[in-house]
């Protein structure tokens, strides 16, 4: 991995030099602008409104917009001697639940790799103490012309870094919230509570960009002159009744899942096992409604059988039990002829 940034983790009258890297990356598709007409590509060139000429990046700086107009030029020299102590170091503040960070601050993520042999063991005492406190560690620092806030966390066998906005950049949610008079029953409650339990937990190695996946097929068919995919027709509208919607869709979760049966792991290619219910796809829905056809059409059978079965063996149990009592009185006329003889 490249790293974005080196400097250090001050930890009280510890420092420990580190790397800065990007812990995620983007998997999205870019376009480019074009002329309608004939594909060309679109640019845009940078001018100087004053000279009306075109200039290249090293004529280029940065400049700070007064209220007035007037442009104050900002340079890299005095962007670095800024009195900040963070300007190359991590500075911990403190050590807090990770819990007391709300998750609205959460930005950027990021590793911190230990910069140097001589830095390995003050690293591995940090993420030891982090990983048996359960604490994370608060800090500062600065980054791209600006300082930021940080949360230091165990990700394995390394610390991540979190950058995290501002308390004051975080907006309150004024108005967003729906009216204060609805009230939600009980029994609406109980079915979302059922609706969640029937949908269960998931695995979030198995969740993937559908839209990417989309977009990268009909580009390949634009490419290849095949015919493009069609979209789905769209599910859902207005939900007119509440509780039958909840009802439906608790209905609908448990027949996809099997009707409450639990979920199968399934191996992937490339040693990931995957969890799929019963009707995770269209073949085994498929299967599915020919298995209840089938024993639909068995069931009659099985039942006349039954109705059949007693209607013959009644007549052969009451001949028996007929014949058993005609040989019982035979029996007992039988001995009383003896003792009167």
């Amino acid at each position: 991995m490249r790293s974005i940034w080196n400097g250090a983790i001050s930890f009280g009258l510890v420092s420990i030099p580190v790397k800065l890297m990007n812990a995620t990356e983007s998997h999205s598709i870019s376009f480019r602008q074009i002329h309608l007409e004939d594909a060309g590509r679109i640019r845009y060139r940078k001018f100087c409104e004053l000279e009306d000429r075109e200039v290249d990046s090293s004529e280029i700086g940065k400049g700070y917009e007064d209220a007035d107009g007037t442009v104050i030029p900002i340079t890299d020299e005095d962007l670095a001697k800024l009195p900040l102590p963070t300007s190359r170091t991590i500075e911990i503040l403190a050590f807090l639940p990770e819990d007391r960070i709300d998750p609205l601050q959460l930005d950027t993520a990021y590793y911190l790799s230990v910069n140097g042999a001589p830095a390995a063991k003050p690293y591995a005492l940090l993420r030891e103490a982090l990983r048996r406190s359960g604490k994370v560690a608060v800090a500062k620092y600065a980054l791209r012309g600006r300082e930021r806030l940080g949360m230091l966390r165990v990700v394995g066998d390394v610390i991540g870094m979190h950058a995290l906005l501002w308390p004051d950049e975080i907006r309150e949610a004024d108005g967003v919230a729906p009216d204060a008079s609805v009230t939600v029953r009980d029994k609406e409650l109980d079915l979302a509570d059922a609706l969640m339990d029937t949908l269960g937990d998931v695995d979030l190695d198995d969740l993937h960009d559908e839209y990417r996946e989309a977009l990268e097929e009909l580009i390949a068919a634009k490419a290849e002159g095949r015919e493009l995919p069609q979209a789905p027709e769209p599910e859902g509208g207005k939900v007119l009744d509440l509780m039958a919607a909840l009802e439906k869709s608790v209905r609908a979760a448990k027949e996809s899942r099997g009707a409450g049966g639990g979920a199968e792991v399934t191996r992937l290619p490339g040693g990931k096992a995957r969890k799929e219910s019963g009707g995770g796809t269209a073949a085994a829905k498929k299967k599915t409604a020919a298995a209840k056809k089938t024993a639909a059409a068995k069931t009659p059978a099985k039942k006349t059988a039954a109705k059949k079965t007693p209607a013959t063996k009644t007549p052969a149990k009451k001949t028996a039990a007929k014949k058993a009592g005609t040989g019982k009185t035979a029996a007992k006329k039988t001995a009383a002829r003896k003792r009167t003889a």
